[in-house]
């Protein structure tokens, strides 16, 4: 089979109407693992974690691959891909993903491979451009201003009140999410805007009774 018609069944014609061959499959994963690296590209390039995980990253280009390979095995072989159906029925992943967004890339990774195994890389190629696209778009569009954490310590409950009267007045939107009450003590939790922290944390710490004040970012709804 020559090297054209070998990349026309990958990006156009699939692989359900012929044999598979050596170049054929290479031509298969090849075309895969460079789209599952553009893949990893562009995560790493909008990647917003405060942590970087190279393994996460890497696992995008593993993946597509593999996905590839097992579903040109099941379009070669009826027989293999019932067996491989149950036996990918047993695994279990426990990992858990935290952010919604590596969820998306690994969905996008795991669809590029079953495309690309299919034998249509093309559509691989259209739907990674309008996705990158899409991310792009979102990404340069402005952010809503997230709301802060306020967490604030004093020797009595009785400081509530003062506490209250300034942080609602320096911040545009305050909400009590925690209120912890000891006989000689107060801890209260808000989820705050303000519109100057400095100027609040400086008129907080100036009250009597005042032990710490901590103001810290959250990402996300928080549940106390």
């Amino acid at each position: 089979m020559e090297l054209k018609e070998m990349i026309e069944r990958a990006f156009l014609k699939g692989y359900v109407s012929g044999s598979l061959d050596v170049g054929t499959v290479l031509v298969c994963i090849l075309s895969t693992a460079v789209i599952a690296v553009y893949i990893f590209m562009i995560y790493k390039s909008i990647n917003r974690n405060s942590f970087y995980n190279k393994n996460f990253s890497l696992s995008l280009i593993a993946l597509a691959v593999i996905t590839s390979s097992v579903i040109l095995t099941i379009q070669a072989n009826i027989v293999v891909s019932l067996g491989m159906v149950g036996a990918l029925s047993i695994v279990r992943f426990r990992t858990a993903i935290k952010d919604p967004m590596d969820l998306v890339f690994l969905f996008w990774s795991i669809s590029a491979g079953i495309i690309c195994g299919a034998g249509y890389a093309i559509i691989a190629v259209i739907a990674s451009l309008a996705v990158t696209a899409a991310l792009v778009l979102f990404a340069m569009m402005p952010e809503s201003r997230s709301s802060l954490i306020l967490v604030v310590n004093a020797d009595s409950h009785k400081r509530e009140e003062e506490i209250m009267e300034i942080v609602e007045k320096s911040c545009r939107y305050a909400r009590t999410r925690a209120r912890n009450v000891l006989k000689n003590s107060l801890s209260l939790t808000v989820e705050v805007q303000p519109r100057n922290q400095k100027v609040m944390m400086a008129e907080l710490m100036e009250l009597d009774g005042i032990t710490s004040a901590s103001l810290v970012e959250h990402s996300g709804d928080i549940t106390l």
